[in-house]
């Protein structure tokens, strides 16, 4: 239930939002399935030895009596027990985060950027070339040799310290992804706000187009703005081959790929040669670190891999993840550490 990733996420939203959304923010970031809320809400209001409720330890503050969304209200909120406001908010929330991202109002997209925001944690790490005292690792000579002539036999050891790793997104704009574009830009948006120095973003479409500049900017409406603009082939047609292949030889080469974490969102619709596609794929895996491909249509009942390019270039990826719902993306998030060895 608390992995690393989500416990990092959970105090970085809670440094955005405020100790007085602490449950919210636990309940968003901590809890991965429906299973998880109960052993959440027992481990946050816990019990003292004699069993009496020991409470929370925030008082929570009250939202304006508002909601995009239809919910019902849960029966402890209608009871009394809670704020319905918030209660009628939270149960919106857990709605919209299993909501395939194609069919959302724009009302409904706001919001959802604002859950996409708190998702939006990832913290992949490499070892650095520096070392520091550890419990495991490699013998420590010199800080072993000082301690013996100290004291007792003992031998200290050293690791390497973890540094940030790169990330890099690589997104479809072409026409078969527009439902998801908007969404997924966010995402990224999200990102790079996250990890300025240590994330990048290319629009993949019938060309390369270098979208980081456009999304460091702060405001995320303003950052779509100036994305679709620099994109020329918004919602046009697609060359996965040439656009992948033209990154691996360009910037991939050049150091942004080398041990970086490499996620794809496309359907894997080619136009062109989809060996072409595999071989740039294979390419880029040779110099990443992990290449996660995220297609919105992999979460659907009865998907198959069938399309030609995704069919092609499967062979050469770490994971295939659905890319359809915020939940999904929280799968993404967490697919983007690269296992230790």
């Amino acid at each position: 239930m608390y992995s690393l990733d989500r416990v990092l996420a959970f105090w970085s939203a809670l440094d955005a939002a405020g100790p007085e959304h602490a449950y919210w923010v636990g309940r968003l970031t901590l809890c991965g399935s429906p299973e998880d809320i109960a052993r959440y809400d027992a481990a946050f209001a816990g019990r003292d030895r004699g069993g009496a409720p020991r409470g929370t330890p925030w008082q929570v503050r009250r939202l304006p009596e508002r909601s995009l969304f239809r919910a019902t209200m849960p029966p402890e909120a209608r009871a009394g027990d809670g704020d319905p406001a918030l209660a009628v908010r939270a149960s919106a929330d857990e709605v919209l985060r299993h909501r395939d991202l194609a069919t959302l109002s724009p009302d409904e997209r706001t919001e959802a950027q604002r859950l996409l925001a708190l998702t939006a944690r990832a913290h992949p790490m490499r070892a650095g070339r520096r070392y520091a005292p550890a419990a495991r690792g490699g013998v420590d000579r010199r800080r072993t040799v000082r301690a013996l002539l100290r004291g007792p036999d003992v031998l200290l050891r050293r690791a390497r310290r973890p540094r940030p790793r790169r990330l890099v997104l690589l997104v479809d704009v072409s026409g078969s992804m527009s439902p998801y574009a908007d969404a997924l830009l966010r995402f990224a948006h999200a990102l790079v706000r996250h990890r300025p120095r240590w994330t990048a973003v290319y629009a993949l479409g019938t060309r390369l187009t270098p979208l980081t500049a456009a999304l460091r900017t702060r405001d995320a409406e303003a950052a779509l703005r100036v994305a679709g603009q620099a994109i020329p082939d918004w919602r046009g047609g697609t060359r996965l081959a040439g656009t992948v292949s033209a990154f691996v030889r360009g910037d991939g080469h050049r150091g942004v790929a080398r041990g970086a974490v490499v996620v794809v969102f496309s359907d894997g619709w080619e136009t062109g040669d989809p060996a072409r596609l595999a071989g740039a794929v294979a390419h880029l895996r040779r110099l990443a670190a992990r290449v996660v491909w995220v297609s919105p249509h992999a979460g659907r009942p009865g998907f198959e891999p069938s399309a030609g390019g995704l069919a092609a270039a499967l062979p050469h990826v770490d994971a295939l993840v659905a890319g359809h719902t915020i939940a999904a993306l929280s799968a993404v998030v967490e697919n983007m550490e690269v296992p230790r060895a």
